[in-house]
């Protein structure tokens, strides 16, 4: 019965979301899967629509009443609506795999470095003064000492940094 009623009432669908969906803002294709769906709903809940051609005019109009009062009230964006500028779970993830790895290379520095790159990679953001009350030495040594120590941070982390880079 229903592959019955669906064939003698698909040409009359076709043509009547045809006439319908653009008056009501949509894709004729989605107003008849609408309408298939009304009528799937309705078989299992009542049987067939005693008459079926009047059923399917009626439930074309109502679907197209219903997406025009959802066109109306819907709005379109200004500008685009996602944010590309936040970082997504993934960038967290990468980012804090990095933080890790720089983290363990700055603990192999070699003598007072890694003390002298916590401090200076440090969250409170130090100033110079501090840094060098902490550590004990004095503020004019820690330019050259942070220079000497990074360079030994960029040899230490050389061979990591090429092995991630993409080769050709």
């Amino acid at each position: 019965m229903t592959h019955d009623l669906v064939a003698a009432l698909r040409p009359l669908l076709t043509a009547e979301v045809s006439a319908e969906a653009p008056a009501a803002g949509s894709e004729p294709g989605d107003l008849e899967q609408a309408v298939w769906l009304r009528l799937l709903e309705r078989l299992k809940s009542d049987g067939p629509p005693p008459d079926p051609s009047g059923w399917l005019r009626g439930a074309v109009r109502a679907e197209a009443r219903r997406t025009r009062r959802t066109t109306r009230r819907e709005r379109p964006y200004d500008g685009e609506p996602a944010d590309d500028t936040r970082a997504g779970p993934e960038q967290h993830v990468l980012t804090a795999a990095r933080y890790r790895a720089l983290r363990a290379a700055v603990r192999r520095l070699p003598g007072r470095c890694p003390r002298l790159m916590e401090a200076l990679l440090s969250p409170r953001d130090l100033t110079y003064r501090e840094i060098a009350g902490e550590l004990g030495i004095s503020q004019g040594s820690l330019g050259p000492e942070r220079s000497r120590c990074l360079g030994c941070l960029r040899r230490l982390l050389a061979p990591e940094v090429a092995a991630c880079e993409a080769r050709g």
